[in-house]
């Protein structure tokens, strides 16, 4: 057996290796994101200009994100965008609920306790708790240096 060096070691990984498409993912990652945040405004704007509070506007439009990120997912659409857009799918509110509704669809047949809902929450968990914990944080250091 031939004993390699280091550098035929890394020319023979970099012949076999993949190459990498950066600028397209970052490109689709930005235009898939982009629309995604873009749509949400257009829902806010529509909710705003028919007499919603700003406030309930943007919960409405939160709203109405996870339910058509759900509903894609529902009906497997949400993979392809997901596939073109990279993180730019899967960093807004959206990508959250994809993650969520495909446990769901992938353990419905094992129950809705020990299937859905396990599931459910082994993906929705580290997200509640760091919610939480970084909101305690965030208070007691207001509290502490009297931020408010």
């Amino acid at each position: 057996m031939q004993k390699l060096t280091q550098e035929e070691y890394a020319g023979l990984v970099k012949k076999a290796s993949p190459g990498s498409r950066v600028f397209t993912s970052v490109l689709g990652a930005f235009l898939i994101g982009g629309l995604i945040c873009v749509i949400g405004e257009g829902f806010a704007n529509f909710y705003t200009s028919r007499g919603m509070a700003q406030e309930i506007a943007y919960a409405a439009t939160a709203i109405t994100l996870i339910f058509i990120a759900a509903l894609l997912t529902g009906f497997n659409l949400y993979s392809y965008i997901a596939k073109v857009g990279g993180a730019g799918s899967l960093v807004p509110i959206s990508g959250f609920s994809n993650a969520i509704t495909s446990a769901a669809m992938e353990f419905k047949n094992e129950g809705y306790i020990l299937g859905v809902g396990v599931k459910l929450f082994a993906v929705a968990g580290p997200v509640i708790v760091y919610g939480y914990s970084a909101g305690i944080l965030y208070g007691l250091i207001l509290y502490l240096f009297r931020l408010y």
